[in-house]
């Protein structure tokens, strides 16, 4: 089991959760709370129009679509995989090390088991 935390400008947004069946990505409690209030006023927004907010986890066979967008194609994919050892499948490896400065208002960091959860 793997999992990762998803950053939106910034702040914790999310974890994202890959086990021997299903990736699970979910919305933080705090983040969810900060949702009701005006943009213009620390509100937040969904990481992906295909992620929205919501409590429960979004469960997917495969690695989210708008996540797995944020890997790399061509030639950064490929000094990726041989740099650190990864192969093109391990989506979720991909990830964790190809995306903490993507392009754009969400990053990926790898989750700190000592960190605070929910």
């Amino acid at each position: 089991m793997r999992r990762a935390k998803v950053l939106m400008h910034g702040t914790w947004a999310g974890d994202i959760l890959e086990d021997e069946r299903v990736y699970r990505f979910t919305y933080r409690a705090e983040y969810l709370k900060r949702a009701n209030l005006p943009t213009g006023q620390a509100g937040v927004r969904a990481v992906s129009v295909t992620l929205p907010l919501r409590s429960e986890p979004h469960e997917s066979p495969i690695l989210h679509p708008f996540f797995d967008g944020l890997i790399p194609e061509g030639w950064v994919l490929a000094i990726a995989e041989r740099n650190w050892k990864l192969k093109e499948r391990d989506r979720m490896g991909l990830l964790l090390v190809c995306c903490r400065d993507p392009i754009g208002a969400v990053s990926i960091e790898p989750f700190d088991e000592g960190t605070d959860e929910r």
